[in-house]
């Protein structure tokens, strides 16, 4: 089968997916036991809930591209998936969904989603977008203040310019106005309804 990617996507993918996974793995060293329930920029979700639903969406992955559907998945990744080892369960989760991608021509697979069937390529970089928005979250929750890479910034806003809305798929928070000269990062927090000034000390 023909590639239906243009050149470079396969490697750009997988690069961009590693280091989303890595700059969580990142921040989830870096915390201590008492922020686990700590707020987060997402309505309702704590820190626990916030890296349980990206680990149980990595978790997705190898099993979309072995060929599995959503019917035989089943409710394998619903509830509580990092159990007593968060950290294993994310370096689990991102080193299986690496392997899958990895292999010769995976992101030209197509793969059974939630949603219907998509290219894994293109499902990986819907997910490296979403990784790289929650990783935003998850390091304000904890205190961190330090702006995104700007290479990861602009390639997940360039994913999310193509939905229709974003609002809609039940992720994110309406869109908020950009501020004037809004970088590739200001751009993205305000398509993702994120405020950027956005604290736990002012909820």
């Amino acid at each position: 089968m023909e590639c239906p990617h243009p050149p470079g996507f396969h490697a750009e993918v997988r690069a961009q997916y590693a280091a989303a996974g890595a700059e969580t793995a990142r921040l989830l060293r870096s915390m201590s036991e008492d922020l686990w329930t700590a707020p987060t920029p997402c309505r309702d979700w704590d820190v626990r809930t916030l890296v349980n639903h990206l680990a149980a969406q990595h978790l997705w992955v190898c099993q979309a591209v072995a060929g599995y559907t959503p019917e035989q998945i089943g409710h394998r990744f619903e509830g509580d998936v990092l159990g007593r080892n968060p950290l294993g369960v994310w370096a689990t989760a991102v080193r299986s969904a690496q392997r899958a991608l990895n292999r010769p021509g995976a992101p030209d697979f197509l793969v059974h989603v939630p949603y219907g069937l998509r290219d894994a390529g293109g499902y990986a970089r819907e997910l490296t977008a979403e990784t790289v928005v929650h990783g935003w979250d998850l390091s304000r929750a904890l205190g961190e203040r330090a702006r995104m890479p700007s290479g990861a910034a602009r390639y997940a806003l360039a994913e999310f310019r193509g939905y229709r809305d974003l609002a809609g798929t039940g992720r994110f928070d309406p869109p908020r106005a950009a501020p004037p000269g809004a970088d590739a990062e200001d751009l993205l927090l305000a398509l993702t309804g994120r405020d950027p000034a956005w604290s736990a000390d002012r909820i």
